[in-house]
């Protein structure tokens, strides 16, 4: 019994392993997905940099960078490098972080990532940008930055942000120049508050208060017409310089007319003008509209938030337009030697065509000859004037009784022996001049006799 079962239990395992044989050997790691040594590297950075390890995330990128400078990860290694000096943070893990994306934009100019490198770049300084009346070389690099990127980047998808950074930072700019006007137009330096308040209003034309920034022009430009004004000054050259003033001034009242017709100031310019008898223009209906959307466009801080800002190094840019198009170049600044200039020039304008009409006036008659050359040995000290239509006489030489000049500036033991000297060569003169006078009146009376 015990046989037969054995027999077939042999039969049965005989079968299963014949089965088996049939089926191909399966590897159950080759499922497994294998990453390659530069892959495996950079996911390591990137984990450690998503829990704050910068130091750790750097170590592993550079070891990749340098090992594998073919990997398909390079240009995503770099960037990240700069990355983690950013998200460290502090002066010189910015300064660090700026360096990096530089490299990046040398190294791969074409990419997609580059522009965004250039972001982050204006972004290091737009973070550090202080307040107005603080230290603006952080404000003006930003500024810098972010045109870069918009000119050399114009079909990124990144140009629509740097815009509307750049607006902030102008805005800043903007205000900052618009105090130092203000500051001396309190002070009453009126060529200075003139020089900075048209180098405002020319750079940035979306100031929040480009129309208080015109206002302000314009008063000065009548303040500096009073002072002219008040001045001894020839008629024809006052009333030149009176005029170039009161033009701009004029000028200034009529942009805010025609540029910001929605801002608080327009009354007050229209008002103005008129004081000043000048013509009031009116806004075309695509300026109206713009400045409207322009001032619907600017936020507001609330109480608060103007309370917390006295705690805060960074400016509040809330007033900063959303709309319109950034300024992208810097016209040249005037300066307040430049104002004075000009109206010095003005002045000058009126004088110098009544100098010119008055030289070029010529009487009827014969045109006078031209008058000798004074001479220093010669005993004249003028030239006769001619009238109209007479030759000048001929020219004369200096008479010989006449005595030798007399040099006052030298150097002699006192100044009355000098005098004395000089008295007594001219009463020697005068007397040989009697003497001659004399025998020539003699020998005349010897001739009729």
């Amino acid at each position: 019994m015990s046989r037969p079962l054995l027999l077939i239990f042999t039969i049965a395992l005989a079968l299963a392993g014949a089965g088996c044989t049939r089926h191909k050997n399966v590897n159950p790691i080759a499922q497994l997905d294998s990453k390659q040594p530069d892959k495996v590297l950079f996911d390591r950075a990137m984990e450690a940099l998503k829990k704050g390890k910068y130091d750790i995330a750097r170590l592993s990128l550079q070891t990749m960078i340098n090992t594998y400078p073919d990997s398909e990860f390079i240009a995503r290694a770099k960037l990240a490098v700069g990355d983690s000096w950013y998200l460290e943070g502090g002066s010189g893990g910015l300064a660090q972080a700026e360096a990096e994306y530089k490299d990046f934009i040398t190294f791969f100019p074409n990419m997609p990532e580059a522009a965004e490198a250039q972001l982050k770049v204006a972004g290091i300084h737009f973070k550090q940008m202080e307040k107005p009346d603080r230290d603006y070389t952080h404000a003006k690099r930003a500024e810098d930055e972010y045109r870069l990127l918009i000119e050399q980047f114009p079909d990124s998808k990144l140009v629509p942000d740097a815009k509307k950074r750049l607006l902030e930072v102008q805005e800043v700019l903007a205000e900052r120049e618009f105090r130092i006007g203000r500051f001396y137009y309190m002070r009453e330096s009126w060529p200075a508050a003139i020089a900075r308040l048209k180098s405002l209003t020319d750079s940035y034309p979306l100031f929040s208060g480009a129309d208080q920034a015109l206002f302000l022009l314009g008063q000065a430009y009548e303040a500096e017409a009073n002072i002219i004004r008040n001045q001894r000054l020839n008629e024809a050259q006052k009333a030149n310089m009176l005029r170039e003033i009161n033009n701009n001034a004029a000028a200034a009242y009529q942009r805010i007319l025609t540029r910001y017709p929605a801002m608080e100031r327009a009354g007050d310019a229209t008002s103005r003008l008129k004081d000043m008898r000048f013509p009031v223009p009116q806004a075309t209906p695509e300026a109206l509209a713009q400045n409207k959307a322009e001032e619907a466009s600017r936020g507001e801080t609330g109480r608060f938030g103007r309370l917390m800002m006295n705690f805060k190094s960074h400016p509040d840019v809330a007033q900063a337009a959303k709309v319109g198009e950034p300024s992208m170049t810097d016209p040249k600044p005037t300066s307040a030697t430049e104002v004075v200039k000009q109206i010095t020039e003005a002045g000058g304008k009126g004088r110098a065509s009544q100098a010119t009409a008055e030289t070029l006036t010529v009487p009827k008659g014969s045109v006078p000859e031209s008058q000798p050359v004074p001479r220093s040995d010669s005993g004249q000290t003028t030239i006769p004037a001619t009238k109209p239509g007479q030759s000048n006489p001929p020219s004369q030489g200096p008479d010989p009784a006449a005595p030798p000049p007399v040099q006052v500036n030298d150097a002699g033991p006192s100044n009355s022996s000098n005098d004395s000297a000089a008295k007594a060569q001219e009463e020697s003169g005068a007397n040989a001049a009697k003497d001659d006078s004399k025998t020539e009146a003699d020998k005349k009376k010897e001739s009729t006799s």
